[in-house]
């Protein structure tokens, strides 16, 4: 075999492996060619992985922005973006251009609107997005309250091959609400929603998906009453699947009690309870993805009562350091993470990324896994350093990022 590049003495994370294995990863072109014990032909060039673990690409699912730097920083080479953009991507030109803003060293995978201005009421073209680049269909950051209109998109996504990626929040229970209802949330005196609201969004979206059969992406679930319902729909085999993001596996509720606005999200943050039940979601499998939720937002949005700010963190330069942390607490191993944040988004979004499989893009990260670094909000990558995170120490970071076969 002829490989243009070869990569040894790497511990690769083959995320459909159990363990870190010993090996080399020859690429050809943009593409993987073969991993494992292969050997390496006369004149490949070879590039020395010096014992780092070696490790595709991180897909993220589901961020607000097109912030490369931040990107680079987290390992990140591919993203899917929300359609909730200041123009909604419902438009067939809106997609083409989001599909060109990363290229060539970072690939944008844009979620088509389902609905027209992301108003919950008139279908977008989502065919027609499709054929422009779209990869799956969003509702945004909102749910869609008419079920009529839901089960249209998803009856049509289904037709196009398409994932539908959901809100889960039942918007009439939810309304105007910036927490959690419980002790914290009345002591402070901020408006308030029970936690219920979430499962009540999955349990009706769940039996539209049954009902015509469409594959939906609950892109944050956060509560334990959630996580039941997509385990049940998983045990009967419907096409179901939900991500989290590290803010609600490590931050429970008391994150606001100084009315920080940087622990401002959306779902908010749960009780200590509904976190645990985060953590024992991933160590059971429910999760299929770890996104950052990337939403960088500057001071006109974080500086303000705690009600009036913007929710969104700033979250893809941590990505990648917090969720090792779940390697280090024995939840779950370091191939099953890089399912986690690479092969599950990737198979979601139906892209050729984020495994070692022969023919997949050779999109790789060199990941130091021990070298320790400080969150520091002030000196962050991305457009804005609004993280829950600031100050904490962390572990782990990427030392390289190859794109298509070509280091960054």
């Amino acid at each position: 075999m002829t490989a243009t590049l070869a990569i040894v003495n790497g511990r690769l994370a083959d995320p459909s492996g159990t363990q870190l294995a010993a090996g080399i990863i020859l690429i050809e072109g943009d593409r993987i060619a073969a991993t494992g014990d292969v050997a390496v032909s006369e004149g490949a060039q070879t590039i020395d992985a010096q014992g780092l673990i070696v490790a595709p690409g991180l897909v993220d699912l589901g961020v607000f922005a097109t912030d490369k730097p931040a990107f680079h920083f987290g390992g990140i080479t591919r993203a899917a973006l929300m359609p909730d953009q200041s123009s909604p991507l419902d438009d067939v030109g809106l997609i083409r251009q989001a599909t060109r803003a990363g290229k060539p060293d970072f690939w944008v995978h844009p979620i088509a609107a389902a609905t027209r201005g992301l108003k919950g009421a008139e279908l977008a073209e989502i065919g027609m997005m499709q054929a422009a680049g779209a990869k799956a269909v969003g509702t945004g950051r909102q749910w869609i309250a008419d079920s009529g209109v839901m089960a249209r998109v998803l009856s049509y996504a289904s037709g196009l091959g398409l994932t539908v990626i959901t809100h889960a929040e039942d918007g009439g229970l939810a309304g105007k609400a910036v927490a959690t209802s419980g002790e914290t949330a009345t002591r402070l005196g901020l408006p308030h929603a029970p936690a219920c609201a979430e499962a009540m969004a999955i349990a009706r979206d769940i039996m539209l998906a049954r009902e015509t059969g469409a594959a939906i992406h609950f892109r944050l679930v956060t509560t334990r009453a959630g996580f039941d319902l997509i385990r049940a729909a998983k045990a009967e085999g419907l096409k179901v699947t939900c991500g989290i993001s590290p803010a609600y596996l490590f931050l429970n509720d008391q994150a606001v009690t100084d009315f920080r606005t940087f622990a401002r999200l959306s779902p908010p943050l749960r009780d200590e309870d509904d976190r645990k039940a985060c953590l024992e979601a991933v160590r059971d499998g429910t999760v299929d993805v770890i996104t950052s939720g990337h939403d960088p937002r500057g001071p006109e949005d974080k500086r303000l009562p705690f009600a009036d700010a913007a929710p969104g963190m700033a979250g893809a330069e941590t990505l990648l350091a917090l969720s090792l942390n779940l390697v280090r607490d024995g939840l779950v191993g370091m191939n099953r993470l890089m399912a986690l944040l690479s092969a599950n988004p990737a198979r979601i979004l139906g892209v050729n990324a984020g495994s070692f499989a022969p023919g997949s893009a050779a999109d790789l990260i060199f990941i130091d896994p021990d070298t320790p670094w400080i969150v520091d909000s002030g000196k962050m990558a991305a457009q804005a350093g609004n993280t829950p995170f600031d100050r904490v120490p962390v572990q782990g970071r990427a030392r390289r990022i190859m794109k298509g076969g070509a280091f960054l």
